[in-house]
């Protein structure tokens, strides 16, 4: 496209078209689903009121109510543009005219490619004719033009402009961080100021775009690593500039109420953030490192939260299954597996299930991660002495139908849970164990007595959670004889078949094949065989194949179902489980 000659225009015809134009940005942003009608109204109107015109792309992302891809990404349809990514962006500056750096930097402009006869440039503003007017004026040559993300076309110039004039010498890269990390006040203004703020929210942004689960911010001696674990697996992007390691790492404990000049202790906060219209809990976690601290973020998505059972992965007889469990007056209920394992999730979705009137809910949390209307929910504080099992004690008192205790982490805790199930409590928990015959085996081991153990607990399920396939890339195929055989895939046959998926990867999926996860789960049911079992003192192994001869499916198995059915890949259901022990199989 060659540079449209720039026009003058009268303000009020100009914002004239500004308008209709934002209109039908908004429209497209309305109809992929990233907006609604109301946001749209609540932007236009700030649109309107502000002294000076300011794109409405540039007002939804400072609401939080859309990302910086989102608004590129409509454009790209509005006008008609290709979208452009980070990744097409070069890593060294392709221009040979004489356009300065400044004037890229300041209009978000990067040149992609450059011949003799055509530049090639990615902008922010691609209706911006002005500086396509001047670029076309300095280089002598017709442009085209395509649409980038803002915050990539920083990056990118960032690392052409910037890193060239560095040069070599790595010794300058944490100047501002050495010059301020000892004086707190300073430290502060640095914090707020508009860069830092920008940046640490274009990096939440970016997480929650992603679908992270937790941010993991890294200072070493001349790189501040960030990392992002999306569905379980962490990922490395592009860092903040090594000099802003202080700020940003100051930026996010003012966010969380946590004390800046303590750097010598561990610390925790937790704060709330808007991304694309929807409240983000974030829990902060710090350390001190060698080059400063560690930070790592945990988000909370609790409008993206399912607290439902199918929804994160059980089939309906396992949801049947639950359901009757957790219809026992009395009685405890097991969630195990260790952690990062959704075991929080299916205790939410559990007491979600049991939310009634005419039930009165108590939990006691560290932390309190999703906030349910119409449980009260205790946060622990062993710091003044509230534990798991001085609260247990106290709430107790309180007449509660059901008792969700965070985890059972001592033999107290342990014994006072399995008192209230013994006195007409429903006791929700969980414990860090492999399977859901090892929990029986860790209780035995806390000092819970076998006969306790058998008239207290109702049921134990052990999960773990697999990532499913791409819905866009994913490829059916037959595995050979030998797999089949390996695993018994022929139980699982669907029309007498045995086919499998595998991960290819795409745009959609981050290039990895998988997107978002599933729970694999066991669910062992106290029957009388397994009662007796117990009073005889046996191993995990042998609770494990009389749970399977009773019609248990183990989390292998389920695996296995799930990969059939093409949820997910066989790599990751044996990624995921532990060896099954030889001697029993699922029915």
């Amino acid at each position: 496209m060659q540079a449209p000659a720039y026009q003058e225009n009268s303000g009020s015809s100009e914002r004239l078209a500004n308008d209709l134009r934002d209109k039908s940005l908004c429209e497209y942003l309305v109809e992929f689903g990233k907006l609604d009608q109301h946001n749209v109204q609540r932007a236009l109107e700030l649109q309107h009121k502000q002294g000076e015109w300011e794109q409405i792309g540039s007002i939804l992302v400072k609401l939080g109510l859309v990302s910086e891809h989102d608004v590129a990404e409509s454009l790209s349809q509005q006008l008609g543009l290709p979208l452009v990514s980070k990744q097409d962006m070069p890593l060294e500056a392709v221009v040979e005219s004489d356009i300065s750096p400044r004037f890229l930097k300041q209009h978000k402009a990067v040149v992609l490619e450059e011949d003799d006869a055509k530049l090639t440039l990615a902008l922010a503003n691609p209706e911006d004719n002005y500086v396509l007017q001047a670029i076309g004026l300095c280089s002598g040559k017709n442009i085209e033009v395509c649409i980038g993300v803002p915050s990539e076309i920083e990056i990118a110039l960032e690392q052409q402009y910037n890193d060239a004039a560095a040069g070599n010498d790595g010794n300058q890269s944490s100047t501002t961080s050495a010059q301020y990390i000892d004086d707190v006040e300073q430290l502060r203004e640095l914090a707020g100021e508009a860069p830092v703020i920008k940046l640490v929210n274009q990096l939440l942004h970016s997480a929650a775009e992603a679908g992270a689960s937790d941010v993991h911010i890294e200072p070493f001696e001349k790189q501040l690593k960030v990392r992002f674990r999306v569905d379980g697996l962490l990922r490395e992007v592009d860092p903040p500039a090594t000099d802003s390691s202080a700020a940003v790492i100051s930026r996010i404990k003012i966010m969380a109420n946590m004390n800046i000049a303590e750097r010598r202790l561990a610390q925790d906060g937790r704060f709330r953030h808007r991304v694309r219209g929807k409240e983000i809990d974030l829990r902060v976690s710090t350390v001190p490192t060698m080059y400063g601290e560690s930070v790592v973020l945990r988000l909370l998505q609790r409008d993206d939260a399912s607290l439902e059972f199918g929804p994160l992965g059980f089939s309906k007889q396992q949801e049947k299954a639950m359901q009757e469990i957790l219809a026992m007056p009395h009685g405890i209920l097991l969630v195990t597996g260790p952690t990062g394992s959704g075991k929080s999730t299916t205790l939410y979705a559990a007491l979600s299930h049991l939310n009634q009137p005419e039930r009165m809910i108590i939990t006691i949390e560290d932390p309190v991660e999703y906030n349910i209307h119409g449980i009260n929910q205790m946060q622990v504080k062993p710091q003044i002495g509230l534990t798991f099992a001085n609260a247990l004690r106290s709430i107790v008192r309180q007449d509660p139908d059901v008792i969700m205790v965070g985890e059972m982490r001592d033999a107290e805790t342990a014994q006072i849970a399995v008192q209230s199930a013994l006195t007409g409590h429903l006791v929700l928990s969980t414990l860090h164990t492999n399977d859901a015959a090892g929990s029986v085996m860790r209780l035995l081991d806390m000092g819970v007595e076998d006969y306790l153990l058998t008239s207290s607990i109702n049921a134990v399920q052990a999960q773990r959670l697999v990532r499913k396939l791409c819905d866009n890339c994913s490829e059916r195929y037959v595995p050979i004889d030998e797999v089949i055989e390996r695993w018994q895939l022929e139980r699982f046959a669907i029309d007498g078949e045995v086919s499998l998926n595998r991960a290819i990867g795409c745009e959609h999926c981050g290039r990895t094949g998988y997107s978002g996860r599933s729970a694999i789960l066991e669910i062992l049911i106290m029957s009388s065989e397994i009662k007796n079992l117990i009073m005889k003192q046996p191993d995990a192994n042998q609770i494990a194949a009389a749970a399977a001869a009773g019609g248990m499916v183990t989390m292998r198995d389920d695996g296995f179902r799930k990969a059939v059915a093409g949820i997910t890949t066989l790599e990751e259901v044996l990624r995921v489980t532990p060896e099954q022990a030889d001697g029993y199989v699922s029915v």
